[in-house]
């Protein structure tokens, strides 16, 4: 099976950390992002992995290479300018004539991406996407009045929000939605697929989920693979 890693970020709110070394490339435990994400991919069958790359891809290409050392087949498509987290894609159309699985460079989970890939197969859908419940607490107590009449009152109440987690499974038909040459993002995709009334279908993640954006967050990374987390 196929999967597509988007890897070509600039990685600007982890500086200093990404002055040298690209965000995929960065460490966690003993293995870096990038090689937690194939072993994690790999072991869910997804056997032939395509690099979308711009920033340091050379620093990428030497690390990673051809794939075999992590048991997989990779190969790198190379952007020469920013085409955002969905337009990378249209230089691998003729490579993706089957259902692929797409994940952004800066996540850690611990999805079933089989079960996903089973799911968004199974719904027949052109875009399937990964949604994660996300909760925020509120620093301040919420009042409720009708007039000048109070009604109720919630003590620091929690705002919850589905947010996307940056993992897609897509049919091939959908590259042809995406304008070549142009900086067009996932978000941009989904607009436009609904508002040509083509379905996209959510499949909701319960895992560990990671977002590797703030320095805080690289830190946690860190404190969870010390853990174990990510022992394939």
């Amino acid at each position: 099976m196929k999967a597509v890693i988007l890897a070509g970020g600039l990685g600007t709110r982890l500086r200093p950390f990404t002055e040298v070394i690209p965000k995929p490339l960065l460490p966690v435990g003993e293995k870096s992002v990038l090689e937690i994400q194939i072993e994690r991919l790999r072991k869910f069958g997804f056997d032939e992995i395509y690099l979308a790359t711009n920033y340091k891809s050379d620093y990428l290409e030497r690390f990673i290479g051809d794939g075999s050392h992590l048991g997989v087949r990779v190969q790198f498509s190379r952007e020469t300018q920013p085409l955002g987290t969905a337009g990378p894609l249209t230089l691998l159309r003729e490579k993706l004539t089957e259902p692929f699985l797409v994940m952004n460079g800066d996540i850690l989970t611990l999805a079933d991406y089989g079960k996903m890939f089973q799911f968004a197969l199974d719904k027949g859908a052109l875009l399937t996407i990964a949604i994660k419940q996300h909760i925020t607490p509120y620093a301040f107590g919420d009042v409720f009045f009708d007039g000048d009449y109070v009604t109720g009152i919630e003590e620091k109440p929690k705002i919850i929000k589905y947010i996307l987690a940056g993992i897609y499974v897509m049919r091939p038909e959908v590259l042809e939605l995406i304008p070549p040459n142009t900086y067009y993002g996932m978000d941009l995709l989904i607009k436009d697929m609904l508002a040509r009334g083509l379905p996209v279908v959510k499949y909701e993640l319960h895992e560990y989920w990671l977002d590797i954006g703030q320095p805080a967050d690289y830190q946690q990374a860190q404190e969870d693979a010390r853990q174990g987390r990510f022992n394939v």
